[in-house]
């Protein structure tokens, strides 16, 4: 049984950064596609990065050029560094992780307890 749990959340100021992490019980990130995805009050859950499992990202166009994904396999951890941060990234932020290259889909398998970010 895979678990994921998220960290590195909080609250922040326009224009600050945060970085989230996603530690993984077992060694999944190196066979698997691994994303993060958030969901805002009210608004359906969406895709914000991936990495698939070649090893490419992928991020949804709202956080291009912000946003950075990255994994250490070594110690099972994923990664989201998020730059100049905008109100409309208040979210919550979910890990996920899956044997298929979900990439920004939603119907990930394996899922974190989600990590709550705020920015005003």
């Amino acid at each position: 049984h895979v678990q994921l749990v998220e960290s590195g959340g909080g609250s922040v100021q326009a224009g600050g950064s945060l970085r989230l992490s996603c530690g993984a019980s077992g060694s999944i990130y190196g066979d698997a596609c691994v994303g993060w995805l958030r969901q805002a009050p009210g608004k359906e859950r969406e895709g914000v990065a991936a990495i698939d499992r070649n090893g490419y990202p992928t991020y949804t166009y709202s956080v291009s050029n912000r946003f950075t994904i990255s994994k250490d396999n070594v110690k099972n951890t994923l990664y989201l560094d998020m730059n100049n941060l905008q109100p409309e990234d208040t979210a919550m932020y979910f890990c996920a992780a899956d044997d298929f290259n979900l990439q920004l889909a939603r119907h990930y398998r394996y899922w974190g307890q989600g990590t709550q970010v705020t920015v005003s």
